[in-house]
């Protein structure tokens, strides 16, 4: 069956120096301990280790072949957001990054494709900037789940998705800068209980906010890691819409009838997961998803939908391939 990963990362081997640019702390920074390995650094502390897959792209393509993956869309790790930082600062990481990108697709257009990222606070300075990227050769934008404390639901943000709708760009929504740290100081439990629920907020912030309601449907837009922990619990969505005012204040509609306006990645790694979302979602707004090249995304890409014991090969040929090229009008 074809494949078509639509959610992996890159990060680049260097990062311009925009701390003496700026003249302030913070900025990502990359340390080689090898050809192959690197630390993602903040302020002289390690962040995160990565491997030579975030920049090679040689490396890249030949996991594609052992994979047998047949497209590989990318996008910058979601700690160079920077949406905190002034816009004209940000604006200038996003520039930069974006270029790399399309220079990292650029030895196989047809088998790797670009998501860009925009500098989110400033409304006006994103809308000009995925306009620039989706007419150079991106094909949508990954953007962070939330802006400070500014989620989905903010009017600015509302804008920014009218005018993806408008353009033709498709929009990859990313949990980062997860909520309550402080009470996950191990074992990686932001990233195991916070980004699930950090997705799961994003999307009742528009479904509950009535956004929805003021979005085209044909804006195309997707969110990471399976929808986090929002097909768990529709059902307790829908049931606290039925019985308190106060959920469906904004919301004309049952939440959950709101499923056919977004779509979600297959990063849940269960069989019996990926049953729940084909049948809570729909078996057409499901996409391939690896979170490649880091080790908390799926190790042999496309397994888990391969492999599912009850899912027929229909199906399966959507979620791996099919929903993906009509997501990215990819030929």
């Amino acid at each position: 069956m074809k494949l078509i990963d639509m959610h992996s990362h890159f990060f680049p081997a260097t990062v311009p120096d925009f701390a003496s640019r700026f003249a302030n702390n913070g900025w990502p920074t990359v340390v080689h301990r090898n050809a192959e390995q690197a630390d993602i650094m903040i302020d002289g502390k390690v962040f995160r280790p990565i491997t030579h897959a975030c920049w090679d792209t040689s490396k890249r393509l030949a996991d594609m072949d052992l994979l047998e993956i047949d497209t590989q869309i990318i996008c910058a790790t979601p700690v160079l957001f920077a949406y905190h930082r002034p816009v004209e600062q940000t604006l200038a990481l996003a520039e930069w990054l974006n270029d790399q990108a399309l220079e990292m697709c650029q030895p196989a257009p047809g088998r790797l494709k670009a998501l860009c990222q925009v500098p989110m606070q400033d409304i006006d300075a994103a809308c000009k900037e995925v306009s620039r990227c989706m007419e150079n050769g991106h094909v949508g934008v990954q953007i962070g789940n939330h802006v400070g404390l500014k989620n989905l639901d903010d009017e600015g943000i509302v804008s920014f998705l009218h005018h993806c709708a408008d353009i033709g760009a498709p929009v990859l929504i990313h949990p980062w800068d997860m909520m309550a740290p402080e009470r996950m100081p191990n074992y990686m439990l932001p990233w195991l209980v916070a980004m699930p629920a950090e997705t799961q907020l994003s999307i009742l912030s528009l479904i509950l906010s009535g956004a929805f309601e003021r979005l085209p449907e044909s804006l195309k837009i997707c969110f990471a890691h399976g929808g986090g922990s929002f097909p768990y619990l529709i059902g307790r969505v829908d049931n606290a819409w039925r019985h308190r005012d106060i959920v469906r204040q904004d919301c004309p509609n049952l939440p959950s009838s709101y499923m056919d306006r977004f779509y979600v990645d297959s990063a849940v790694f269960h069989p019996d997961a990926l049953d729940l979302l084909v049948k809570t979602m729909g078996a057409e707004r499901i996409m391939l998803g690896s979170d490649y090249p880091f080790p908390l995304g799926e190790q042999v890409i496309g397994e888990l939908v391969k492999t599912h014991p009850t899912i027929n090969d229909s199906v399966k040929s959507r979620i791996l391939a099919g929903n993906a090229a009509e997501f990215f009008s990819l030929d």
